[in-house]
């Protein structure tokens, strides 16, 4: 009887790559999860989420603004520390 293979003509064509997780069944099998998921906790917790903007917006502003507004002197621990160094 004659042995064959039902896998890739070359062996070492795929021996080095590996494939990102969310092309894995596992990974498709966790987006649909979370999906779903999060539909069900959109539906029963609107109003709580609802609810929530108000208080979430301000501080996502204030997030935004310390990331983008610390580029202009180097973020922290500049080198000038505040003082003239001549």
């Amino acid at each position: 009887m004659a042995y064959h293979e039902h896998g890739p003509v070359d062996p070492k064509i795929d021996e080095g790559v590996r494939r990102p997780f969310l092309n894995t069944p596992a990974g498709f099998a966790l987006c649909i999860f979370l999906a779903v998921a999060g539909v069900f906790l959109w539906v029963d917790h609107r109003a709580h989420v609802l609810g929530a903007l108000p208080l979430l917006l301000p501080l996502l502003i204030c997030i935004g603004m310390h990331f983008f507004m610390h580029r202009g002197h180097g973020g922290h621990g500049g080198k000038s520390g505040g003082r003239d160094e001549r």
